[in-house]
């Protein structure tokens, strides 16, 4: 009997080589790239959970982060008029930037996943079902 995983996510998991200091950001991020960047970098660090070879993909969730970011700017600097295609824009960075955040561990149910959760051991826990 086969087992499907189809919507089933990977645990993750301690890189086995990961980044120890965070790099510095791109020097073509947008500021609000670059304050995201600063903003979760010392947390996937301290995770042990990033190595070089995902760079590119917290860049790409910095972006993503700071276009949302910029376009609310700008709309609240223009006043309370919301541009449709530019909303749809923002709309699909969003959209990324919330894919990308649950693979780098940044939403509560990739953290636990993680392992930040309680242990699979549930000899000591009194709701365990036997």
């Amino acid at each position: 009997m086969s087992t499907h995983l189809r919507g089933v996510k990977p645990r993750v998991s301690v890189d086995q080589e990961p980044l120890t200091r965070a790099p510095k950001p791109p020097a073509w991020f947008s500021t609000y790239a670059r304050d995201e960047w600063k903003r979760v970098m010392p947390t996937l660090i301290a995770r042990r959970v990033i190595c070089k070879a995902d760079l590119a993909q917290v860049e790409t969730y910095c972006e993503m982060t700071g276009l949302v970011r910029q376009i609310t700017h700008e709309r609240q600097l223009a006043g309370a008029l919301i541009d449709v295609k530019l909303f749809g824009v923002q709309n699909r960075a969003a959209q990324t930037a919330r894919q990308l955040a649950a693979t780098l561990g940044l939403d509560p149910v990739s953290r636990a996943r993680l392992g930040t959760a309680a242990p699979d051991d549930d000899d000591d826990n009194p709701l365990a079902v036997v």
